[in-house]
């Protein structure tokens, strides 16, 4: 009999070229897998002539769609569902089977998809990944294959890809160890890689590190698909990790390793090790921090008081919260600050209230922070010192909560800070909603509309106002950051880089937008920050001298959802 297993291969947005001994079996397999791939797969859209070509009739109904016409399609599709989740979940089913399409209906309406596609859906996106959990996307890449990486990456289909986001699952924004399911960040990242700063689908991989989890409630739900063991920790971890980062390094030597919701210490000890090995950065506390803090330029100047004269309480002192002070620090230090009077200008609080020297257990970042208990004289006892009292002595200007702690700013605490200044700036940018702070309403009454109020959560209901307000979003920097560096040809992320990409942010709104520019203009914000990040790594001496007509061979580069 003749082997009639068809030969097929393609590239993404490509023909398909197969060979076989049985034309007929052979087209017939081709034609399926070009269906079955959401790289080439165009539904309705395949003209009659491609349709003729690659055996298509009969898998398609008759009609000749559109992009245009697929996207109203699933609008109404969208538009009969019953809640976010649920849209949440079709839209995961659509990035699986339509690449463009997916990637062409999140950009003709980036306000309304991008709560969908990330924060704050991507939370219980997470929580029940098991439950929708339907096609391949990405690589798992678990502890009892620990042995098998190289082979698993060595997938030819893997050839183009430029940037890599990994997680571990163990602090999925607000909501705590996720194990598997922590893969819906990674897919949501990518996604906004894509739609804001134009990197092509075929060029991003989201990778989970699976090396079990401390949720109970997840090892022992049945549909849950990943591997049902506590989380492995300590030397075995880390070197699980170094087979995973010289595997990369192997493969893809010149890529772009963005790490995502790694637990604290962790998060920090990785991106020490790995920072000056490879092209690689993490999120959680970089581009957290410059997101917070180009908003925060952007917001002071409505207070008529420089930064250099603010007063900021931090509350939470993890990652996040660490590195905001950080970069705060360098900030104020560049606007001409010594480092020990830019560091006595904030006060850390984190779970033991706040964060004073001799404490037993403070991680690098919060010892930096630490306040001398000589200069607390008349205070509670170290251990036992809180928001409130902090705020009630301290006066801040400013009020920024990455805590996960919802309701924590609460009306007495907010009606003491505005009592101390007309324009009290207040971030609580814990996400999803349910872990945020406060709620932007609830701040505005309380300083009777005079707060300048930063969200890590979209609220909708609020659009319009007049009041300084934005979401505070880490899409505004991260697209930006990693299409700079890949566009210079940097080997290395520099905190100068992420620096550069807080001020351009900070000085991007528009006189009628709000402390950010609009949703809708984050392709350009993108662009933009992609630019000074490429300056400054040149600069920095991490990346090559520019090649005349560099930034408008950037902006034609990036790519745009649209059929072959």
């Amino acid at each position: 009999m003749p082997d009639t297993r068809a030969r097929i291969s393609w590239q993404a947005g490509s023909a398909c070229a197969f060979d076989g001994d049985d034309p007929i079996a052979s087209s017939h397999i081709a034609a399926r897998a070009l269906l079955a791939d959401p790289l080439t797969n165009k539904g309705t859209a395949f003209t009659q002539a491609e349709r003729d070509a690659f055996g298509l009739h009969g898998l398609l109904p008759p009609h000749v769609g559109t992009l245009a016409s697929q996207i109203e399609r699933r609008m109404r599709a969208l538009d009969r569902l019953p809640d976010a989740f649920a849209r949440y979940a079709f839209l995961r089913e659509l990035q699986d089977s339509n690449e463009v399409l997916f990637h062409a209906l999140v950009a003709s309406d980036l306000p309304r998809f991008l709560p969908l596609v990330y924060t704050p859906t991507v939370g219980e996106g997470c929580e029940r990944f098991s439950e929708i959990w339907r096609k391949s996307r990405g690589l798992f890449l678990s502890w009892p294959n620990r042995d098998h990486i190289d082979q698993i990456l060595a997938d030819p289909a893997l050839d183009r890809v430029k940037v890599i986001v990994v997680s571990d699952g163990e602090r999925i924004l607000g909501l705590g160890d996720q194990g598997a399911g922590g893969m819906g960040i990674p897919i949501g990242k990518l996604a906004l890689y894509t739609a804001c700063a134009g990197i092509h689908p075929a060029e991003v991989l989201p990778i989970l590190l699976d090396v079990g989890t401390d949720n109970e409630a997840r090892r022992d739900d049945p549909l849950y698909v990943g591997w049902r063991h506590a989380r492995v920790r300590g030397a075995d971890y880390d070197d699980f990790v170094e087979q995973f980062v010289a595997a990369v390094q192997a493969r893809w030597p010149n890529v772009l390793l963005q790490w995502e919701d790694f637990a604290g210490t962790n998060a920090y000890r990785l991106l020490d090790r790995y920072r000056d090995r490879l092209l690689t950065f993490n999120d959680d506390i970089q581009g957290t921090a410059a997101t917070a803090v180009g908003t925060l330029l952007s917001a002071v100047r409505r207070t008529g008081r420089p930064l250099t004269d603010q007063r900021v309480v931090l509350y939470g002192a993890g990652a996040a919260g660490c590195g905001i002070a950080g970069m705060l620090v360098r900030l104020l230090v560049a606007d001409g600050l010594t480092e020990a009077e830019a560091r006595q200008r904030i006060w850390a609080i984190d779970r033991n209230g706040l964060v004073v020297r001799g404490m037993a257990d403070l991680s690098d970042g919060q010892a930096a922070l630490a306040r001398d208990p000589a200069e607390l004289d008349g205070w509670s006892p170290p251990g036992s010192i809180s928001l409130a009292e902090t705020v009630e002595r301290v006066a801040p200007g400013v009020l920024i909560g990455v805590s996960g702690q919802p309701g924590a700013f609460s009306e007495a605490i907010v009606r003491r800070m505005a009592a101390g200044t007309r324009h009290p700036v207040i971030f609580p940018l814990s996400n999803p909603t349910s872990r945020s702070e406060a709620n932007p309403a609830d701040l505005l009454a309380w300083t009777d509309g005079h707060a300048i109020v930063g969200t890590g959560s979209p609220y909708p209901h609020l659009s319009g106002t007049p009041q300084a307000l934005a979401q505070v979003n880490n899409v505004y920097i991260f697209p930006g950051v990693g299409l700079g560096a890949l566009a210079a040809g940097a080997t290395r992320v520099t905190e100068t880089m992420f620096m550069a990409a807080a001020r351009t942010l900070g000085g991007l709104a528009g006189p009628g937008d709000g402390l950010l520019p609009p949703i809708a203009a984050l392709r350009d914000v993108a662009l933009q920050v992609a630019k000074a990040v490429a300056e400054q790594a040149r600069a920095d001496g991490v990346a090559p001298p520019a090649q005349p007509g560099w930034e408008d061979a950037l902006a034609s580069a990036m790519w745009t959802p649209a059929y072959p």
